[in-house]
């Protein structure tokens, strides 16, 4: 049967003079399901790892001269060297995903992981770091990837409830993360009955956490390879792609709705639809749902470079004084509260309330959180870490739950707003340049800025004007989007 014809700006998912769809939901696909909560793992246990002994290294390698004002700034340096390769290369792997499958650009993404996490724990120079966060931003597209093969196994039915079993893998990374991040590094100094002979964990201090994260990635690289399916049904060869200049030019054949059902072979009728050129991706709906997905970005990343950043950094200059086996702790148990609320609550909140609702109201927490730092400080300063610091250390953390349901929320507004079924991916692929241009500058400037604010003769303050400045801006474009992201308008 042919399906009906519609304009190919169309998007895919329920129009409002579309036929009453089912109420039924859909199951979940489990047998790929469970691979694709296993392949949220890698992405976040990299990072994680290294966040807690970052500012150790820093110190360590000798960049910054002693200087405790400056650990701050070239921890933000080597976040947005990652996010900076990240952004030029993401929208190119998600689009290529559209033509020779899913499954090779998240093999390659892998593989970039944990050549790139070894190779971080045998660098001794901050030019040796940068390169290898450049080489993984530059090649790892797991994240976009993810994000379409969750949207191609699941529908309007089923995908909330996917995305309330996704803090599953994500608790899981952010907890075992900063446990080998913040307990194995310089295992020669804190286990010298173990390995304080290792005369490699002498010279190399952080290849221990390292090792182990990429081991743990390679592991899932392999499981991939023979269980992964392919998502993509109608797919073009790599060659074939090179020769016809796709690295160069836009495809700009004709297209159908994006409406259209996939391919039925045993009807010669029916026409695959098939990606769309960028200029045709770059509708009102996809700009207003970029923007929106940018500054929330663009906050989430600042307030995850400053956090461990405050944690290590001196009572007397503006932070905490913890060392890295706390902040590990820390980020851990924040990982655990965060991954346990969205399991239990984000799908009956999703149905309750929807996704705008849910996403305003995490970008909105950013308020109390940024308020949060300078009270953290100054009871620290009247009253040394007691239990007011760490109530206050908690509700912050706590608090960051919300701005996390932010991330799931966002993406059934990209799913909405993607012209067709087919160019998921290149529509995933513009939202992430967007998040990957708030990485690069978030990180950048909010380190950057609290190392300045630190200095004497500064305004402290000036860190924490930033981010407030920030949020509002997220809960600006926030309003921006649709009230019903599974319902759109006629008009683009």
């Amino acid at each position: 049967m042919n399906p009906p014809q519609d304009d190919e700006e169309t998007p895919f998912l329920q129009r409002p003079d579309s036929p009453e769809q089912p109420t039924a939901k859909t199951p979940l696909p489990w047998d790929q399901f469970w691979l694709l909560l296993l392949l949220e793992i890698p992405d976040f246990l990299s990072a994680r790892t290294l966040a807690p002994f970052i500012p150790q290294l820093i110190r360590d390698i000798g960049v910054t001269h002693g200087d405790e004002s400056q650990v701050g700034y070239y921890v933000g340096i080597l976040e947005s060297s990652s996010s900076a390769a990240h952004a030029l290369t993401i929208f190119h792997w998600s689009r290529l995903s559209d033509h020779i499958g899913r499954k090779p650009v998240m093999l390659t993404a892998l593989s970039a992981i944990s050549v790139s996490m070894f190779s971080f724990g045998l660098s001794k120079t901050f030019l040796g770091l940068v390169v290898n966060r450049v080489i993984c931003g530059a090649f790892d597209s797991s994240g976009a990837v993810l994000k379409t093969l969750v949207m191609d196994i699941t529908d309007t039915t089923n995908m909330p409830k996917a995305y309330s079993y996704t803090p599953i893998p994500v608790m899981i990374a952010t907890t075992v993360g900063p446990l080998i991040g913040g307990l194995l590094s310089r295992p020669a100094d804190r286990f010298p009955n173990i390995f304080g002979r290792s005369e490699l964990l002498k010279t190399y201090p952080y290849l221990l956490p390292c090792s182990i994260s990429a081991f743990f990635i390679s592991i899932i690289w392999l499981i991939a390879y023979i269980y992964l399916k392919e998502s993509v049904s109608t797919r073009t060869p790599l060659w074939e792609l090179i020769k016809e200049g796709f690295f160069g030019q836009s495809y700009s054949k004709p297209r159908q709705s994006s409406c259209d059902v996939m391919f039925d072979p045993a009807d010669p009728g029916e026409v695959q639809s098939k990606p769309l050129p960028l200029r045709a991706l770059l509708t009102s709906k996809v700009l207003s749902v970029t923007a929106s997905y940018t500054t929330m970005g663009l906050f989430h990343m600042a307030f995850n470079s400053v956090l461990p950043v405050f944690y290590a950094t001196p009572i007397e200059l503006g932070g905490l004084s913890l060392d890295p086996p706390r902040i590990g702790v820390l980020l851990a148990a924040s990982g655990i509260i965060q991954g346990i609320f969205q399991l239990l609550f984000y799908a009956r909140l999703h149905d309750r309330f929807g996704a705008r609702a849910i996403y305003i109201t995490g970008v909105s927490s950013g308020i109390p959180i940024v308020i949060l730092f300078p009270v953290i400080n100054a009871l620290a300063r009247a009253h040394g870490i007691g239990m007011a610091v760490w109530l206050c250390v908690a509700v912050q953390l706590t608090l960051k739950t919300s701005l996390i349901m932010c991330f799931p929320s966002m993406i059934t507004f990209i799913r909405a707003a993607a012209p067709n079924r087919a160019s998921l991916g290149a529509t995933t692929g513009i939202a992430q340049v967007a998040l990957a241009v708030g990485r690069i500058v978030g990180p950048a400037s909010a380190a950057s800025l609290f190392s300045y604010s630190l200095q004497e003769g500064h305004d402290a303050w000036l860190i924490y004007y930033f981010l407030i400045a920030i949020v509002f801006l997220a809960v600006g474009t926030a309003l921006l989007l649709p009230r019903y992201p599974n319902v759109c308008e006629d008009s683009q």
